[in-house]
């Protein structure tokens, strides 16, 4: 018996979502009945990779989804059905440009050198109208309604519901708790291996939508969905590991920060790369109204535009909050769950191999001095200067890997170039009269 079919057996699932990650972070699934599910876990489910955003033609063969069933996630909220990831393969190959794909790569990559990278995210996201148009609670409107305790209480229902299903799925949920923006919300669960933080990701997101419809509200990750209120951030906790996972190779307390000089050269590696990086943690036109914004009505944007790191400090794009780890604070909520982690060992695979620097520490406030700081790069100003630095960045596309950049580096432009031939309402209120 399969394993996915011993699954079904154990826990009563009917149906499994047979699902794969597209590069724009679009979910996309095959419900799959579980007494046919022998035949998928072992040819994998066909899809059309033209048909979702994949660089593929009509042309191309089928697409399979080959389910993974070590991942597989029965529905909390719908026990019937189970969610697995997929591994798309074409003609018996792996499918190089597939996120999930370049993730295992990457992981593999960081094996061979005897590492093993574990992080936790922080997704944040909105509840909003049905609409999408205004946040669900019409009484968040505080000027600092981070952490306000009667908002978070208003919307119990959908954040404990959740919280439920991950205590459920032992998942480690530590903290709930009403963000920085009105109608913005923030849940944390425990860190572990790349792979199985961006398939929690993956149903995270899922997840947060689907409870949100059932109680009549809609979630939202994007970047920044209300203009003047913060955005949605998806901050990165970074720490690597021996190949057994017991010891933190980026740990040394008679180190700086008890950041070990292995610590530094991957940090460093971020640093170097951080322009091209925005290209994947920061992946769409909306995400760079969040990393260049103007002071939000709380009064800061918790997002950095600069390349600098410092100590326990919010205001860089990378801090060190404590011994044997880092947090990049530069992903926001469109960030594909896992191309964000696959960026982030390809960057430090490349800077432990050049011992990269991360240059020199900064622990001023970058909001309110911030002009001070001469020498760091920008970051990109719109989605353009971060593709464009992207495909500049040889040496990361080739760690990443030649099919999926140059894949990623064309249906990015293709969308960038969808948007600049939008007519917008700005451009008839501002020139009309000209």
């Amino acid at each position: 018996m399969s394993k996915l079919a011993a699954f079904a057996k154990e826990t009563g699932v009917k149906y499994f979502m047979v699902s794969y990650t597209d590069l724009f972070g679009g979910q996309r699934a095959k419900l799959v009945p579980a007494q046919a599910i022998a035949d998928m876990e072992s040819d994998g489910a066909g899809f059309a990779g033209f048909a979702t955003w994949l660089d593929m033609t009509p042309a191309h063969p089928d697409m399979l989804a080959v389910p993974d069933p070590d991942a597989a996630v029965q529905l909390p909220w719908k026990p019937e059905v189970a969610w697995v990831p997929a591994n798309c393969v074409m003609e018996g190959d792996a499918v190089g440009q597939a996120p999930r794909n370049v993730l295992r790569e990457m992981v593999s990559k960081a094996d061979e050198a005897g590492l093993r990278m574990k992080t936790g995210v922080e997704a944040e996201f909105f509840l909003l109208t049905p609409e999408g148009d205004r946040i669900s609670d019409p009484y968040d409107t505080a000027a600092k309604p981070c952490y306000d305790q009667q908002a978070v209480m208003r919307r119990y229902d959908v954040i404990a519901e959740i919280c439920n299903y991950m205590l459920d799925l032992g998942w480690g949920p530590y903290q709930n708790d009403h963000e920085d923006a009105n109608g913005q919300f923030e849940m944390n669960w425990e860190f572990d291996d790349a792979l199985v933080t961006a398939d929690r990701h993956s149903f995270f997101k899922f997840m947060v939508k689907s409870v949100a419809e059932k109680h009549g509200y809609r979630a939202t990750f994007m970047p920044k969905p209300i203009e003047g209120l913060t955005g949605n951030g998806c901050h990165v906790h970074v720490s690597v590991w021996d190949r057994d996972g017991k010891t933190n190779a980026f740990e040394d307390m008679d180190m700086e920060l008890g950041l070990s000089d292995q610590g530094r050269n991957f940090l460093g590696g971020i640093m170097q790369h951080a322009e091209a990086l925005a290209a994947i943690t920061n992946p769409t036109v909306n995400s760079y109204k969040r990393i260049n914004a103007p002071r939000t009505i709380s009064g800061a944007t918790w997002a950095p535009n600069t390349v600098t790191w410092t100590g326990n400090n919010r205001t860089h794009m990378v801090r060190v909050p404590g011994p044997g780890r880092f947090e990049l604070r530069l992903a926001d909520g469109a960030a594909n769950p896992y191309l964000l982690q696959a960026i982030i060992i390809a960057a430090g695979l490349s800077g432990l191999r050049s011992k990269a620097d991360p240059g020199q520490r900064h622990d001023i406030d970058m909001y309110a001095e911030g002009h001070l700081v001469k020498d760091a790069p920008r970051l990109p100003l719109n989605m353009l200067d971060a593709i464009r630095a992207f495909d500049a960045d040889d040496e990361l596309k080739g760690i990443l890997g030649t099919e999926f950049s140059a894949s990623y580096a064309k249906m990015k432009m293709q969308e960038w170039n969808s948007f600049v031939s939008h007519f917008s309402k700005w451009e008839r209120e501002h020139t009309l009269d000209i």
